[in-house]
């Protein structure tokens, strides 16, 4: 890295606009999105984040072979692509270029492109970006300084992949590894335990919330727990509230006391489905419809923690009903059944999940900041090496 600038440190160099240095390609086709599968011979591309959105085995008109900077003009997002496909979406630009290196030009545009960060036709300013051309009244050598560029920017890219890719495996495992643990100690083989179903009148409640939107929200006040929160915002419990409601609103709200479980019971999902955080301030609050809380006789966080196990996750999905909405209902939760030991195995349980969860927390967060790290070491020495020291 170091002999490679030694040898661009005097190397002339001209900034050009990216419009004036490539051909923008118009693809013969698009295509619909129920074409979009997870196999087929043919890979589609469009503008969004994933590199390839899909396949199709439909014999579409494809975008010949050959070398493209692919840029979304509604999402922003550049791709790099060197083989054929079939454009999936509108607002894509198709770039490339006779007289240089393609995928110089791509690394040089990821580097000094800035976003608009606003939705309009993007590629009016993005065309606008300066491009580094060395040697740029010689084209043979300016060719050759670009493709060993590349080489050097490609060994560089795919150590990063791989040493991201590491930490990403570490992160999955050190997951899983607190989800099998959590499993075990709920599993409760060969001991006298009661089960119990949640809607026994000696096991606990639930009430739906009520009539509670984004809207009725203020700055401070009472406060309150919106469903779409609980599976965007919250964990497994909280002492505080992200949003607030006003005290005449709160007066005719349906309101979570402490201890009760805060349960989302509508989502586009499946896995989001009966989300739940336990409350566990000390002031009640107000619950918004499309979740319900949980009155019981258990351990809060014992309850909290039970609604992420895959025994009760089994037991949710023969009650999920919709198509694009996903839903359970009051009455379907309350024949989910539960574990019930005494409290003191309860409070056990809370204790050594508590441990575990924030020890798993705290090596996630290592290693997801080691990962942010590696990509910001890569983009650095990217940036300083396209930007020819100068």
């Amino acid at each position: 890295m170091s002999t490679l600038k030694a040898l661009l440190k005097d190397v002339p160099v001209e900034w050009k606009a990216l419009g004036g240095i490539v051909k923008t390609k118009t693809a013969p086709s698009k295509i619909k999105r129920e074409h979009y599968c997870l196999s087929g011979s043919n890979p589609i591309i469009d503008q969004g984040a994933q590199f390839i959105a899909g396949y199709t085995d439909v014999n579409f008109p494809m975008v010949e072979k050959n070398e493209y900077i692919i840029f979304g003009d509604h999402s922003e997002h550049i791709k790099y692509v060197d083989f054929s496909f079939i454009q999936g979406a509108d607002g894509l630009k198709i770039l490339n270029s006779k007289n240089n290196n393609v995928k110089y030009l791509y690394y040089c545009f990821l580097s000094f492109y800035e976003k608009e960060g606003s939705y309009q036709r993007h590629w009016t300013k993005a065309k606008e970006t300066l491009i580094p051309i060395p040697y740029p009244n010689d084209p043979e050598k300016s060719l050759a300084v670009q493709q060993e560029i590349v080489r050097v920017l490609d060994g560089l890219s795919e150590q990063n992949k791989a040493l991201t890719a590491a930490l990403a495996q570490e992160i999955d495992q050190r997951k899983k590894q607190y989800e099998y643990y959590r499993e075990e100690l709920f599993r409760f083989e060969g001991k006298e335990v009661e089960w119990k179903t949640l809607g026994d009148e000696n096991v606990g409640k639930f009430t739906r919330g009520s009539g509670l939107q984004k809207k009725d929200f203020t700055e401070f006040g009472i406060g309150c727990i919106h469903y779409g929160q609980v599976y965007t915002y919250y964990n497994t419990y909280t002492y505080e509230t992200k949003s607030f409601v006003s005290v005449d609103f709160a007066k005719n709200a349906r309101k979570a006391k402490t201890g009760d479980l805060v349960i989302a019971t509508t989502s586009e999902n499946d896995d989001d489905v009966c989300k739940a955080v336990a409350w566990l301030g000390e002031e009640d609050i107000a619950v918004s419809s499309d979740a319900c809380f949980y009155s019981h006789s258990l351990n809060p966080k014992f309850v909290a923690y039970y609604f992420q196990t895959e025994q009760f996750q089994k037991q949710k999905r023969k009650y999920i009903t919709g198509t694009k909405v996903r839903r359970v209902n009051v009455n379907d939760l309350e024949k989910i059944t539960i574990p019930k030991p005494v409290i003191t195995e309860q409070e056990r349980i809370v204790h050594l999940l508590d441990q575990y969860d924030e020890a798993t927390k705290n090596i996630v967060a290592q290693l997801e900041r080691e990962i942010e790290l590696r990509n910001k070491q890569y983009e650095y020495y990217r940036n300083e090496l396209l930007g020819f020291n100068g």
